[in-house]
């Protein structure tokens, strides 16, 4: 990836996507100028903060680190809460929030979120109402947490889709990481909706 920038001369930061089929064989998507929302994986397993490093580049400052320094420890997770309706196939559902309960931080766990209970959620704009970010030493831990703290969360006003996430994190196809991009689209979410438990 650094000889494409180079090729190319991009300075700053980017991110180049990727898919893997079943033969473990990559193909180049897209690249990105920009971070994405999920950098914050990223953030938590090589301990460098995204945002002041693109800062840091783009004031044509030098960075405080080399690749070699940075070395990637544990398992992230990150779950994006959205103002959607999984039942009604991810429709939005904008709205008032009337009440929001965040769950309890704890270590390896860190919440971003600009959103609190007198919250609008505006149907013309992004409905992210929070980021769950976990970081654990096992993907096992890591997973448990997540749960936890998506059973955890509360919202009155809107619908979200942080019980459809803490139920696909619960799924045994997920856990045993047998799954590939279809999955959640051709069997987990017809099952998931035809559950009437929710």
């Amino acid at each position: 990836m650094v000889k494409a920038c180079q090729e190319i001369g991009y300075l700053n930061t980017g991110t180049f996507e990727f898919l893997m089929d079943e033969d473990q064989n990559f193909f180049f998507m897209e690249m990105n100028t920009r971070l994405q929302v999920e950098h914050t994986v990223t953030e938590e397993v090589s301990g460098v903060e995204m945002i002041k490093a693109q800062i840091k580049v783009a004031a044509g400052e030098e960075l405080p680190f080399k690749q070699e320094d940075v070395k990637a420890t544990g398992h992230a997770l990150e779950c994006r809460i959205n103002a959607q309706n999984p039942a009604q196939n991810f429709a939005p559902s904008p709205g008032q929030i009337k009440k929001l309960t965040l769950p309890m931080g704890t270590l390896g766990v860190r919440i971003d979120t600009g959103i609190t209970s007198d919250s609008f959620i505006s149907p013309y704009y992004d409905s992210m109402i929070a980021k769950l970010i976990v970081h654990m030493d096992t993907r096992e831990q890591t997973i448990n947490k997540m749960k936890r703290l998506l059973g955890e969360f509360e919202i009155e006003g809107v619908k979200s889709n942080h019980l459809f996430l803490r139920d696909l994190l619960s799924d045994e196809t997920v856990e045993n990481e047998t799954f590939n991009n279809d999955y959640i689209e051709h069997s987990f979410f017809k099952r998931w909706v035809s559950d009437d438990t929710k």
